[in-house]
C-alpha cells in the first residue's frame, strides 16, 4: 500500500471555476467522456465541450488494454506512457486541473485519481460535470483543440493502492467497499466481507457531489470507521476512483483496489460471494 491520504478539496463549481478562468491563472480542462453502454466519447466531445477542455480517452490513456483480463479491465497505465499523455495533454507543474465528464463525474474521477496519484496537488471534479456549465448558460466549443505540451515530469505514489494479493490477504474485519450498484453486487456476487456503497449514493439528483458531511454520515451509517483504511473497489477501478474521491471529502482513508471485482474472479481461485447480508 503506498500514498497518503488525498486532499479533501476535489471539487469546484461552475462559478469557481469562472472566477478562475478570469485570474489567469495557469489552468488545464480535461474531457473525460466515457459510459460502458458507450465508452466512445469522442464524438459527444467534438460536438461541444468546454472552451479550452482538451480530450481524454479514459480506454487508452487511463488505462492499459494490452494488459487487461489478468489485470482488470481497466489496468493502470503504465508511469512513462502516463507522463507522455499528461505532457501532451498541456499540463504545468502549477496548473490547476480540472476534470469533467457528461454525467456524474463517475469516469472522469478516474482522471482526477490517476493525476493524484501522479504527484499533482490541485486536481478538481467539475461539480455537476459538463451539465452544470451549459445549465448555466455557458458557451459550448466544437471541434479538437491540441495544447502546447509541457515537459512536466510525474512519479506515481500519491494515493493509496492495493493489489490483489492483499486484497486476498485482509483480515475479516477490514473495511472493504464495493462501489457498484445494489443489482450487480448481489447479483454477480462480490468480494467476501464487502459492504455495497453504490457511488450512485455520494451525488444529489443533478450529479453534484453532496456536501462532505453528508457524505461522512453516508459512510458513517453504513459502517466505515473513521482512522482506519478502507479499502474501494468496483467492477474495473473505474466508478471506484469516485468513491475515493467522496471518501478523501469526507475526511476517511482510501485505499483503491484498481484490479477490481474483474481481477478478483480473473482465475477463478478466489471466493465470490452472492448473498447480501451487508448489503445497502
Amino acid at each position: 500500500m503506498t500514498g497518503a491520504p488525498a486532499s479533501r478539496e476535489v471539487s469546484i463549481t461552475v462559478e469557481e471555476l469562472r472566477a478562475l478562468q478570469r485570474t489567469g491563472a495557469p489552468l488545464t480542462l480535461l474531457d473525460v467522456r466515457w459510459r460502458q453502454d458507450r465508452p466512445e466519447g469522442l464524438p459527444e466531445y467534438l460536438a461541444g465541450h468546454i472552451p479550452g477542455a482538451v480530450f481524454v480517452d479514459l480506454e487508452y490513456e487511463l488505462s492499459a488494454p494490452d494488459r487487461r483480463a489478468a489485470e482488470g479491465p481497466h489496468p493502470l497505465p503504465d508511469l512513462a506512457a502516463f507522463q507522455e499523455s499528461v505532457r501532451r495533454w498541456g499540463i504545468g507543474p502549477q496548473d490547476t486541473v480540472v476534470v469533467y465528464d457528461d454525467v456524474k463525474n463517475f469516469s472522469s474521477a478516474r482522471a482526477w485519481w490517476l493525476l493524484r496519484h501522479a504527484g499533482l496537488t490541485d486536481v478538481r471534479v467539475l461539480d455537476g460535470s459538463l451539465r452544470a456549465w451549459a445549465q448555466a448558460g455557458h458557451a459550448l466549443a466544437e471541434g479538437f483543440e491540441l495544447p502546447e505540451a509541457t515537459e512536466t515530469a510525474i512519479r506515481f505514489g500519491g494515493m493509496k493502492t492495493a493489489d490483489l494479493d492483499q486484497i486476498a490477504a485482509l483480515e475479516p474485519e477490514a473495511q472493504l467497499t464495493d462501489a457498484r450498484s445494489v443489482q450487480r453486487f448481489a447479483g454477480d456476487g462480490h468480494i467476501p466481507g464487502a459492504l455495497n456503497a453504490p457511488v450512485s449514493g455520494n451525488v444529489d439528483n443533478r450529479g453534484r457531489l453532496l456536501p462532505a458531511a453528508q457524505l461522512r454520515q453516508r459512510y458513517l451509517e453504513l459502517g466505515v470507521e473513521p482512522g482506519s483504511p478502507v479499502y474501494c473497489y468496483c467492477a474495473s477501478g473505474v466508478h471506484s476512483t469516485h468513491a475515493v474521491l467522496a471518501l478523501s471529502a469526507a475526511g476517511f482513508d482510501p485505499v483503491l483496489f484498481p484490479g477490481g471485482f474483474g481481477q478478483w474472479v480473473h482465475d477463478g481461485d478466489h471466493a465470490i460471494h452472492s448473498a447480501s447480508q451487508r448489503e445497502l
